[in-house]
């Protein structure tokens, strides 16, 4: 599955008009090309208060950011429909919002397709 625009969820690309709308639907990040699952969203935070925390691995090297809802609300979207730049004091960081799928875990289709008809 591509994520650089054209296979973006088309649920979030119809409703998505901030990143904080985004990010209350992301399953994974990419920031600056690093895959990390492992983020925090704060959604009462407001102002200079923490809203975003991510954390990943690079190599050996655990590296975290800290996005206040300032800067989540003033970041602006990028090329693409998953894409956005955001601004952590004097560096641009590229946020881009992945999406996973989700499967039913229902068993009730398969033992309907599982019935052997023996005339």
């Amino acid at each position: 599955m591509a994520y650089h625009g054209a296979s973006f969820p088309a649920r979030l690309n119809a409703m998505t008009t901030t990143l904080l709308n985004a990010l209350q639907h992301a399953d994974m990040l990419l920031i600056d090309g690093l895959h990390a699952w492992q983020f925090e969203l704060i959604e009462a935070a407001s102002g200079e208060q923490v809203q975003l925390r991510v954390e990943c691995m690079d190599g050996r090297e655990r590296r975290v950011w800290n996005f206040s809802a300032a800067a989540i609300a003033a970041a602006s979207q990028g090329t693409t429909a998953d894409s956005w730049q955001l601004a952590a004091g004097e560096l641009s960081h590229e946020l881009i919002i992945l999406s996973g799928v989700n499967a039913s875990n229902d068993d009730d289709d398969e033992a309907a397709n599982d019935e052997v008809v023996v005339d």
